[in-house]
């Protein structure tokens, strides 16, 4: 069986398979979207396909939506040419369940796919034609927090975004650049109004879209390139918006296994690519079956009905409670907490992490306990309904090829919300946060975990972090088995509020950690020992 649109025409085949297909029109529908381009997106790689994609599909099933979604990519082009044209925009997603079962679909919902090369001068006249045209209803975006950043630390633009600074609008480098760029040309083709939703896994997503949007906007007016009119246009909310969202479904890499699996039963070509700019991605997307989207419901050009697919449309403090709900408290920190450990006491798949002993000790008193005490009830989601699906179903199910290695991506950057805020909870409730033990011993084990040193003395690659090498060169001299070589190493990150978002000694866990820290490094073995000393 080939996942083709001449493919699909033998539906027999891909019941027998157990593989459901699109109850519609996949050659109409498509033809139809482009004819018709009312919802674009930015960012087509996997927890697109799987959950905004399927989203699409089931209102169309449903004969809730006629049209699909326009797919661009800004970043990595090897996923349009790869991945979606060589299968006709079609794509097979597998629920993998806690028992062992799967639910397996075709997607039909992806009606287009547009690689916006910057030096694709077809590309950007296809995607003008799209932002013109006065049906269009929204742009979405799954384009990571790194998407949204125009300047580097040290405050300078990057090379890229000084280069669409300098050139105008027009064909652009980043997403950010080409959004703004086709929002002036559909402000020249008749100011149509627009909504701008961000789905990524970001704290106040469309805050950061907004302002990064409106950053480029003032830079091209500064340099004559567009009229103070258009900027004074995308900043008026009865015309163009920027809804928050907050947006939760864990979607690892493709698995070898599903991908064995799918070829057992009969598809052809489900080989996984690694792309150049090392996007893992294949014809098949594999998640978990729970997922979450709550959305700011502010559409002025209309919307699809999302609530009849499952998500939730609210006002945005409600979305704002939820985001924290789960970033600061209820999976995120749990996350972050047991990722790093995980690494250090060498496990490899993240559902085996939450089988030891101690990492269950730490991940229930880090949430349940810490956290909860808290945490802001959104309304819409009960934190504890959310907290327990997350530590009794979600991370234990080991059908889910997620690892500790990719959980730990980035860690220095998000420390500083998944802890750092509720850290200022307690320090606003009491005075100090003190009382904490299961937050300060995930900071700590952040910190060993930085040794590059697992319990069996075994060297291991850091995941990919842009403060990987500064954090290392500040604990260069700390020996595992030797605690006094610690010496001050720990207090210029400790106290570094731009990453964990307060001076730590201030807040009353600064000491705390680093006795935590030199208890586990005072040997091979340290870790579980002092887990147990706190929590046991």
């Amino acid at each position: 069986m080939k996942l083709s649109l001449e493919g699909i025409k033998d539906r027999s085949a891909y019941e027998a398979a157990g593989i459901r297909l699109p109850s519609y029109d996949v050659g109409s529908l498509q033809k139809h979207t482009i004819e018709n381009p009312r919802w674009v997106h930015f960012g087509i790689g996997n927890i697109f396909r799987i959950f905004i994609g399927s989203t699409a599909d089931d209102l169309i099933a449903a004969g809730l939506i006629d049209h699909g979604i326009t797919c661009a990519e800004t970043f990595d082009f090897e996923v349009v040419d790869k991945i979606y044209k060589p299968y006709d925009n079609l794509a097979l997603c597998v629920t993998m369940h806690g028992d062992g079962s799967t639910d397996k679909r075709v997607i039909g919902s992806l009606g287009e796919a547009v690689a916006a090369r910057k030096d694709d001068p077809a590309a950007y006249a296809r995607l003008k034609e799209i932002f013109s045209d006065p049906g269009l209803q929204m742009v979405s975006y799954t384009i990571t927090e790194k998407g949204y950043a125009l300047r580097s630390a040290a405050g300078e633009y990057f090379g890229f975004v000084q280069e669409d600074l300098e050139k105008g609008p027009g064909p652009a480098n980043s997403a950010v650049s080409l959004t703004t760029s086709l929002l002036y040309e559909r402000y020249l083709a008749g100011k149509g109004k627009l909504a701008l939703v961000s789905m990524d896994n970001v704290s106040h997503n469309g805050e950061k879209l907004a302002s990064a949007v409106f950053e480029i906007a003032e830079a091209w007016k500064e340099k004559g390139f567009v009229p103070q009119e258009f900027v004074d246009w995308i900043k008026d909310e009865k015309e163009i918006t920027f809804s928050w969202t907050m947006i939760d479904k864990i979607t690892p890499r493709p698995s070898e296994s599903v991908r064995d699996m799918l070829e057992e039963a009969g598809m052809e070509d489900m080989d996984i690519v690694i792309t150049d700019k090392r996007t893992y991605i294949a014809p098949f997307v594999n998640a978990e079956g729970p997922q979450y989207l709550v959305v700011e419901d502010s559409f002025p050009n209309g919307r699809p009905p999302f609530e009849k697919a499952g998500i939730y449309m609210t006002d945005r403090e409600t979305v704002n409670a939820s985001e924290r709900m789960k970033v600061t408290v209820c999976l995120n920190p749990l996350h972050t907490a047991l990722a790093p450990y995980g690494c250090v006491l060498g496990y490899e798949k993240f559902a085996d992490v939450m089988k030891d002993s101690e990492m269950q000790l730490l991940v229930n008193q880090v949430g349940p306990v810490e956290g909860m005490a808290v945490v802001k009830d959104p309304g819409i989601l009960s934190p504890q309904a959310f907290i327990d699906e997350c530590i009794n179903v979600r991370f234990p199910n080991e059908y889910i090829p997620d690892t500790p290695q990719r959980i730990a991506v980035d860690t220095s950057q998000m420390v500083g919300i998944r802890f750092g805020e509720t850290i200022k909870e307690y320090v606003k409730r009491d005075g100090n946060a003190s009382v904490l033990k299961g937050i300060p011993l995930a900071i700590t084990g952040w910190l060993r975990y930085l040794l590059a040193v697992d319990e069996d003395g075994n060297p291991f690659e850091l995941s990919p972090d842009p403060m990987n090498d500064e954090l290392q060169e500040m604990l260069k001299d700390v020996k595992i088995g030797d605690p006094e070589s610690v010496g001050g190493a720990l207090r210029p990150i400790l106290s570094n509020a731009n990453i964990f978002g307060s001076d730590l000694y201030e807040a009353g866990i600064g000491e705390l950690i680093e006795t935590m820290f030199k208890e586990e490094i005072a040997s091979f073995g340290g870790v579980r020992e002092t887990i147990r000393k706190y929590l046991g």
